[in-house]
């Protein structure tokens, strides 16, 4: 049998032949890859972003205290009898005025086989009668008060501050007051008075403050909610805080611009700025924003600087007080 020789440069040709086949069988039957995944850059491949926004406001902030405490009269004095006894008459009832004087009660000292007149009770100073703990009939000794007194009108809440607090407490400090009794109302008032020690047991500061009272409305024993304003900026920028985010030791916000390659659309742009205080959700911004930009509020965890951004709800802008 005859053995077969086959040129090496025929098997060669050959493979040439079936590689073209398969490459001219993808060229015409089938989708190259640029073909199957659009060209690089083109506008169905860019991811956008539905996020809402709001304005960074120009206006005050204002940093407090929340406390609370009983209204109490601004000054309070017990009235004592001179003489121990039975009290045989009141010349007051709860609720009347008084001025400096003015007979409280009758307190009659005599004992069986003995007769003596009846000592008259008087007040002190002027002021209105909040309490009579003395009743006809009773006895009474010169160390139970025979009524209590409230001088003037004047009004003010006794608060207990703590300890870590006591730094941002000064003299004159406006205060906001609200009761129950009066919802939606607020009252004025200030502190005037700081106590110079602190309570060792309670770790606590106490607090005065001195209570408007236009017509007479609050009463001693009401119980009231207080807002020390601590702190007060005005002609400052603000934003809700959740429209800054914080990492990797950066403070930066998201706000809107124009694409510049495409006025149609939108794009955010990172901007580091620097923080102030921080009020009930409120975000001061000392530097790197300006009043009325637009800030991204909602949807701005996976922004990058440039990504593009469709805005689906502009928030109302914060109040400027």
């Amino acid at each position: 049998m005859k053995r077969m020789n086959i040129p090496v440069a025929a098997v060669f040709a050959a493979l040439l032949i079936v590689s073209l086949g398969f490459a001219g069988c993808d060229r015409f039957g089938g989708k190259s890859s640029a073909e199957a995944g659009g060209a690089p850059g083109a506008a169905g491949d860019v991811q956008v972003f539905a996020v809402n926004t709001t304005t960074a406001v120009h206006g005050q902030i204002r940093d407090y205290l929340a406390l609370s405490g009983d209204i109490m009269a601004g000054s309070t004095v017990d009235v004592y009898s001179d003489v121990a006894g039975r009290v045989t008459r009141l010349y007051v009832a709860v609720g009347d005025r008084v001025r400096s004087g003015d007979p409280i009660a009758a307190v009659d000292p005599s004992k069986p086989g003995m007769a003596y007149v009846p000592g008259i009770t008087r007040a002190p100073i002027g002021g209105t009668i909040v309490s009579l703990p003395a009743q006809v009939g009773m006895t009474i000794s010169q160390s139970v008060p025979a009524a209590r007194l409230t001088g003037g009108s004047a009004l003010e809440i006794r608060l207990y501050v703590a300890e870590r607090f006591i730094s941002k407490m000064a003299l004159s400090l406006p205060c906001e007051i609200t009761l129950d009794a009066f919802p939606g109302e607020i009252f004025r008032g200030s502190v005037h008075e700081i106590s110079p020690v602190v309570d060792p047991a309670s770790r606590t500061m106490e607090v005065k403050v001195n209570v408007e009272n236009p017509g007479s409305r609050l009463k001693a024993g009401m119980f009231a909610k207080v807002r020390v304003i601590t702190e007060r900026k005005e002609n400052i920028v603000k934003i809700p805080s959740g429209a800054m985010i914080q990492r990797f030791g950066e403070d930066y916000v998201f706000t809107v611009e124009t694409d510049p390659t495409d006025p149609a659309f939108q794009v955010a742009r990172r901007k580091t700025v620097v923080p102030g205080i921080l009020v009930d959700g409120v975000l001061e911004i000392r530097q790197g924003l300006l009043p009325n930009e637009e800030v991204v509020v909602r949807g701005h965890t996976l922004l990058d600087d440039g990504s593009r951004i469709n805005v689906v709800d502009r928030v109302a802008p914060l109040s400027v007080n």
